[in-house]
């Protein structure tokens, strides 16, 4: 294996609190710490890891780019030199009244290298957050290495990853609130993602409860071949993966299905 191909990654599969942010933060980089003294390089949260869904009180849990959570990730980053990848609540202020956004992240080395807002809510979502509408992947320039971030309900949209990966995305990061009792359909799109696209995929999901669902966990890293290179249970853990990126082009050669794809006969 090349040297310079190989990446440590980490899913941090942890319980929320829902509103409870500074607990939430604090519990996150505990357990940052220990994928950190693991060997871990990137670090993958639960999505709103620092809030949860928040329904009752959302103007307490939105903030800016440059809010707590966003600061408190930044400098954890910054003085380990590892890679994090979440979202947030994002409150944006406007002379109509407040608006939301599911925003995710991709910050390395303390610098946010890239966002993304969710662009498919889901369900009840769809009261309280409105829909980004832009798709594409985020490079962390340090590494070398394009992510491709989706969030939770866009695990069932094969076109989001598949755009991704199209636009260069080296490793496809599911961030998600998955709730029961759907573990078997989680389980089944985040290995099917990877193999569709011929990249590693890692999906990284919450335990415990919310006011209105329960969570499963089950995250999974997942390699470009559809192999399952480490699975989570149903409580709070981490788990560490080594992925050889060089994999995908040797894959891809064997089965060439990108240069099989026929354009002209899918919709644009």
């Amino acid at each position: 294996m090349n040297n310079e191909s190989i990446i440590k990654v980490a899913c941090i599969q942890m319980g929320i609190s829902d509103c409870d942010k500074k607990a939430n933060i604090t519990k996150a980089l505990a357990m940052a710490k220990e994928a950190l003294s693991r060997g871990a390089e990137i670090l993958v949260f639960p999505e709103v890891f620092s809030t949860g869904f928040c329904y009752d009180n959302m103007e307490l849990a939105g903030e800016d780019e440059n809010g707590e959570t966003v600061r408190e990730m930044c400098d954890f980053s910054k003085e380990h030199k590892c890679v994090m990848i979440f979202s947030i609540i994002e409150k944006q202020v406007s002379s109509t009244g407040p608006d939301y956004f599911n925003l995710g992240f991709c910050m390395e080395n303390g610098s946010v290298e890239g966002i993304y807002r969710k662009t498919h809510p889901f369900k009840k979502e769809k009261q309280y957050f409105s829909a980004g509408d832009s798709l594409f992947p985020i490079v962390l320039e340090k590494r070398g290495i394009t992510i491709g971030l989706q969030i939770c309900y866009e695990i069932r949209f094969p076109e989001v990853s598949r755009k991704l990966a199209l636009m260069g995305s080296d490793i496809l990061v599911t961030i998600a609130e998955f709730p029961s009792p759907r573990g078997h359909i989680w389980r089944t799109l985040a290995i099917a993602r990877a193999i569709e696209n011929q990249i590693p995929h890692i999906a990284c999901n919450r335990v415990g409860s919310s006011s209105d669902s329960s969570f499963f966990g089950g995250s999974l890293v997942v390699g470009p071949s559809g192999n399952v290179i480490e699975e989570a249970g149903d409580n709070e853990s981490i788990i560490i993966s080594t992925l050889d990126l060089g994999a995908t082009g040797k894959i891809r050669n064997e089965i060439p299905v990108f240069e099989d794809r026929r354009t002209d006969l899918y919709l644009k």
